[in-house]
C-alpha cells in the first residue's frame, strides 16, 4: 500500500516500452564522490516531473518520444555521470580483513532508462485535482519507485518515464540523489529541454561544472567509509499512511506575510520564504497538540554553493546542500508571533556560512555517516526543494508545463516540498505531507487559512492567463 494511502485508488498505467538511452561514445571516466554525495546513499532518488497539456495537434506521441530520446542522448554527453553506475571497492588490513569501503561512479556510458507508459483514463484535470489531496496514481508516473541511492550500483542513475494521458503527457524523472541535489537536477532538466527545443543547435545556457569540490587539505582521492557491509548503513524506510496536499500562495499573500514578519521583529531582513515557512511551522506544530516543553525544529535544505568563500559555480554538478535547523520549544513557538519564528529562521540561515560549512565537512571527515530517513524528528517540519528552481522554464518546444509534481520518494509526516507558483512573480506552492488528523486540523487552522489562496483555475493553467497580481 502506498504511504499516502488516503488518496483514491490508482487508475491503470500500462507500460508500453522501455529502452536504454546512451550518449555518444566517451572515454571512460572515474568520478569520485564528496562527503555531500556519500551522505546521501541511504536516501531515495529525487523524483520530480512536469505535466504538459495543449500539445500541438500536429505533434504525434511517436514524434515527441523520438525527440525526447535523441535530445536525452545529447544531454547525457554533458551530464555524463548520469550514464554510469556506482562501484564499491573494499579496503583491507594486512590480514585481508575488510576495514572500510570506497564508492565512486564508473562513468562508463551504460546509459539511462527511458520508459513509455499510457494512462488513458487519466486527464490533466485528474492530475491537478486542485481542491483535493494529491492523487496516489501520480506515484506510478515515476520509475524506480522505492529505490535508494545505493541501488545505483545495479540500477540506472537516471530513469525517465513519459506517461500519455487522455489529454496531455507527464514527464517524470528519477535522479540518483548521491549524484546531485535539486540544483543539479533542475539544471539537467532545463538543459535537456533546451537541447530538445533547439535541436542541440544553441550552446547550453548553463553547462554543468563537473570538478568535484573538496575541502582544503584533502585531495580528490576516494574517501574511505567505516563500513564493512551495506547492512551497516542501508535503510528502506516506510512511513505510516499520510495525506498529501498542495496549497497555493499568491505573490500578494506572501508579500503581506513578509511585511508583517519584518514589522513584528523590527527588521527588513526576513525573506518571503522565511515568513511563509514560519507560518507553516507554527501551523503544523499547532495541529499536533504537543506539550509546551516539547522541542520542535524547522529544518531547511540550505544551498552551500553561494555561501562558500570563494563560492562554487551555480552550475556545479553534484551535491552541495545541508539540512539546517531552527529549534525551540512548542510553547515558545506558539506563544510568540509570526515575526519571532521568522527571525529565528532568519538567524539560522544567516549562521550557515563558509566557516560553518567547512566545520561540518571537517566533522564528517573525522566521523563519516550516512543520513537515515527514520532519524527525522517526528515533532518537526522539513522544508525541501526550493521555489527558486526554474521548473517552469523547462520548455521542450511545446510550451510551458501546467504543473510540477513529485513521486513518493522522501515523503513522511512533516515533509513540505516547495515549488515556484505557476504564475511566477514570487508566488509559491507547497506540497505538505501530514498524518490524516493533522492535515484535517491544518485545513481549518486560522493562521494557515488566512495565508492560503484559491488554486489557479483550470482555464488559467491551460490558456496561460493569470488573474493573480
Amino acid at each position: 500500500m502506498p504511504a499516502n494511502a488516503m488518496s483514491s485508488p490508482a487508475p491503470a498505467v500500462h507500460y508500453l516500452s522501455r529502452c536504454t538511452v546512451k550518449p555518444p561514445p566517451l572515454p571512460p571516466k572515474r568520478c569520485h564522490l564528496t562527503p555531500w554525495d556519500l551522505a546521501m546513499f541511504s536516501l531515495h532518488y529525487i523524483q520530480k516531473g512536469l505535466l504538459f497539456a495543449n500539445l500541438p495537434p500536429s505533434l504525434s506521441t511517436d514524434q515527441i518520444i523520438d525527440r525526447l530520446k535523441s535530445s536525452l542522448s545529447t544531454t547525457l554527453l554533458h551530464f555524463y555521470p548520469l550514464t554510469g553506475r556506482f562501484v564499491t571497492e573494499e579496503a583491507h588490513d594486512e590480514n585481508q580483513k575488510v576495514i572500510g569501503i570506497f564508492w565512486w561512479i564508473d562513468c562508463n556510458g551504460e546509459g539511462a532508462e527511458f520508459i513509455h507508459a499510457i494512462a488513458d483514463k487519466v486527464t490533466v484535470s485528474d492530475v491537478l485535482s486542485p481542491s483535493d489531496d494529491v492523487p496516489s496514481f501520480i506515484q506510478s508516473f515515476f520509475p524506480l519507485d522505492g529505490a535508494i541511492n545505493h541501488d545505483g550500483h545495479t540500477q540506472p542513475l537516471l530513469a525517465v518515464q513519459l506517461t500519455e494521458l487522455a489529454d496531455g503527457i507527464f514527464i517524470g524523472c528519477s535522479f540518483n540523489h548521491a549524484v546531485g541535489d535539486g540544483t543539479s537536477y533542475w539544471n539537467f532538466f532545463n538543459a535537456w529541454a533546451q537541447i530538445a527545443r533547439t535541436k542541440g543547435v544553441a550552446p547550453l545556457s548553463r553547462p554543468p561544472v563537473h570538478d568535484r569540490w573538496f575541502i582544503d587539505g584533502y585531495d580528490t582521492a576516494p574517501i574511505k567509509l567505516p563500513f564493512t557491509h551495506p547492512h551497516d548503513f542501508i535503510e528502506r524506510f516506510s512511513p505510516p499512511p499520510f495525506r498529501e496536499k498542495i496549497f497555493h500562495f499568491s505573490a500578494r499573500s506572501i508579500a503581506q506575510l513578509k511585511a508583517r514578519a519584518n514589522q513584528e521583529c523590527g527588521t527588513n531582513s526576513v525573506s518571503s520564504f522565511q515568513a511563509l515557512t514560519a507560518v507553516v511551522w507554527r501551523s503544523i506544530t499547532r495541529t499536533r497538540n504537543l506539550p509546551a516543553d516539547q522541542k520542535t525544529s524547522c529544518r531547511l535544505a540550505a544551498e552551500n554553493r553561494s555561501r562558500l568563500n570563494p563560492p562554487l559555480s551555480p552550475a556545479y554538478f553534484g551535491n552541495s546542500v545541508y539540512p539546517i535547523a531552527a529549534t525551540t520549544t512548542v510553547g515558545e513557538l506558539l506563544n510568540h508571533g509570526l515575526g519571532w519564528a521568522a527571525w529565528l529562521l532568519n538567524r539560522t540561515v544567516a549562521d550557515h556560512n563558509d566557516s560553518t560549512i567547512r566545520g561540518r565537512l571537517m566533522a564528517w571527515m573525522a566521523r563519516p555517516m550516512v543520513y537515515r530517513q527514520s532519524g527525522f524528528d517526528r515533532f518537526s517540519v522539513l522544508m525541501g526543494s526550493s521555489p527558486r528552481f526554474d521548473m517552469y522554464g523547462c520548455d521542450f518546444g511545446w510550451g510551458k508545463a501546467v504543473a510540477a509534481r513529485s513521486g513518493s520518494a522522501s515523503k513522511f509526516d512533516g515533509k513540505v516540498t516547495s515549488y515556484p507558483g505557476w504564475e511566477g512573480g514570487g508566488s509559491m506552492d507547497l506540497e505538505i505531507c501530514l498524518v490524516p488528523k493533522s492535515m484535517s486540523m491544518l485545513e481549518t487552522d486560522d493562521e494557515f487559512r488566512s495565508a492560503v489562496c484559491p488554486p489557479l483555475e483550470m482555464e488559467v493553467l491551460l490558456h496561460g492567463t493569470s488573474w493573480y497580481s
